[in-house]
C-alpha cells in the first residue's frame, strides 16, 4: 500500500511500471539474459520447478478452501508487504531474520470479561488449529493463494467473552524500533493498527494465522501470529499482534489515518471501486508459471478480481444495505 508521496513510492513498483510500458527498451538493457536464467531463479510473477518442490501444500478439503493452485512457498516467503521491515517487497525477508518472537504475549483489554496479558500459548490453549487455503488480494494489484494454518478468530473471541456493548476489536503490531528498522522513520504512524467489526471478526473465514504450508509462520509473514481476513485487501492483515482491544467505537486503522482519501476502514475487495491511482478490476498472481517467451516480452497475465475476493457467499450478508462505494 503506497503513501501518496513520491519519496515513499516503492522502487519495485516503479520498475514494474517501466518494464510494462517500455519492455522493448528493457530487453535491450538485458532482460533477455534474465529470462534465460528463469529456469533457476525466482522472479515476481514466475516460478521454477525447484521453487515448487521446496514445500508441499495441503490438499484443499475444507468448506472455505479455494481449489486454486497455491502460490509457491518461495514466493510467499520472499515477496512480502511488511513495512516495519522495509518498503520494498524483498526487504522483509532480509530484515526480519533476527526478529524475536518468543516469548510472546498479547494484551487483551476493553469491553471483554477476561482482560489480561496472555502468553500466546495460553491464549491459544485448548483451541484447534485448522489448515485453510485462501485467496489473498493486495490493494496494489497482486494476489497470492496461501495455505495458512491458524485458529479461527471466533474461537479466541468466544474464549475472551466480549461484553454485549462491544462492537469492534482493534489489533496492534508490536512497537520494536530496535528490531524493526522502518519504525525509526515516519513512513507510517506506528504502531500498525487495524480493526474489524465484531461480526466480521466472528465470521468463520477470519483467522489468527500461526503457520504457512503446514509449518510455523516465518517472521516476514507476520510471526508469531497475524490476522487473515481473505475477503479484504491485504493491508487489513495486521502482523505480529500484541494487543486486542474490544470497543464500541470504530478503530482508526493505520492506512486510513495515513491516507484517508485512498484507504478506508472496511477494505473489502471490490473491483467496482478503483484505487485513486490504479484499477482494482484485475490482479497479477504472484508465483505463476510463465514461459520464457512471456518473460522476454514482458507479458504478465492478469486475472479478473472477484467481489469480496470470491468469498461473497460467506460474507456479503454482513454488508447488506451498505454503500460499498463510500464505505470502502
Amino acid at each position: 500500500m503506497l503513501i501518496g508521496k513520491p519519496s515513499n513510492i516503492r522502487s519495485s513498483e516503479i520498475t514494474d511500471e517501466e518494464v510494462y510500458r517500455n519492455r522493448r527498451q528493457f530487453l535491450k538493457a538485458g532482460s533477455l539474459a534474465l529470462a534465460a536464467t528463469a529456469a533457476s531463479t525466482f522472479l515476481p510473477g514466475c516460478v521454477t520447478n525447484a521453487a515448487e518442490s521446496e514445500q508441499t501444500a495441503p490438499a484443499a478439503k475444507g468448506p472455505y478452501d479455494t481449489t486454486e493452485t497455491p502460490t509457491p512457498y518461495q514466493a510467499i516467503t520472499t515477496y512480502n508487504n511488511y513495512y516495519e521491515f522495509g518498503a520494498e517487497y524483498s526487504l522483509p525477508a532480509k530484515n526480519s531474520k533476527n526478529f524475536k518472537t518468543s516469548p510472546w504475549t498479547i494484551a487483551v483489554s476493553g469491553m471483554v470479561k477476561k482482560p489480561a496479558e496472555y502468553a500466546i500459548e495460553d491464549l491459544l490453549k485448548g483451541l484447534t488449529a485448522e489448515d485453510r487455503i485462501y485467496r489473498m488480494r493486495c490493494v496494489e494489484g497482486w494476489s497470492m493463494v496461501i495455505p495458512w494454518r491458524g485458529i479461527p478468530l471466533a474461537s479466541i473471541i468466544k474464549k475472551l467473552e466480549p461484553t454485549p456493548s462491544a462492537k469492534f476489536v482493534e489489533f496492534k503490531t508490536i512497537l520494536a524500533p530496535d528490531q524493526m528498522p522502518e519504525q525509526k522513520t515516519n513512513l507510517l504512524p506506528w504502531p500498525y493498527t487495524e480493526g474489524l467489526r465484531l461480526d466480521e471478526a466472528m465470521n468463520p473465514l477470519a483467522l489468527f494465522a500461526t503457520g504457512i504450508y503446514g509449518q510455523t509462520i516465518l517472521n516476514q509473514n507476520g510471526a508469531p501470529i497475524r490476522l487473515v481476513a481473505p475477503w479484504k485487501y491485504g493491508f487489513k492483515g495486521v502482523k505480529s499482534i500484541v494487543t486486542m482491544r474490544f470497543t464500541d467505537i470504530m478503530p482508526k486503522n493505520t492506512w486510513a489515518v495515513a491516507t484517508p482519501s485512498e484507504y478506508g476502514f472496511y477494505a473489502n475487495v471490490n473491483p467496482n471501486v478503483d484505487h485513486p491511482r490504479w484499477t482494482q478490476k484485475t490482479e497479477r498472481p504472484i508465483g505463476q508459471r510463465l514461459t520464457l517467451t512471456q518473460i522476454a516480452k514482458g507479458e504478465v497475465p492478469l486475472k479478473k478480481t472477484l467481489m469480496f475476493n470470491g468469498y461473497a457467499d460467506q460474507v456479503a450478508s454482513m454488508y447488506a444495505g451498505m454503500d460499498l462505494t463510500k464505505l470502502f
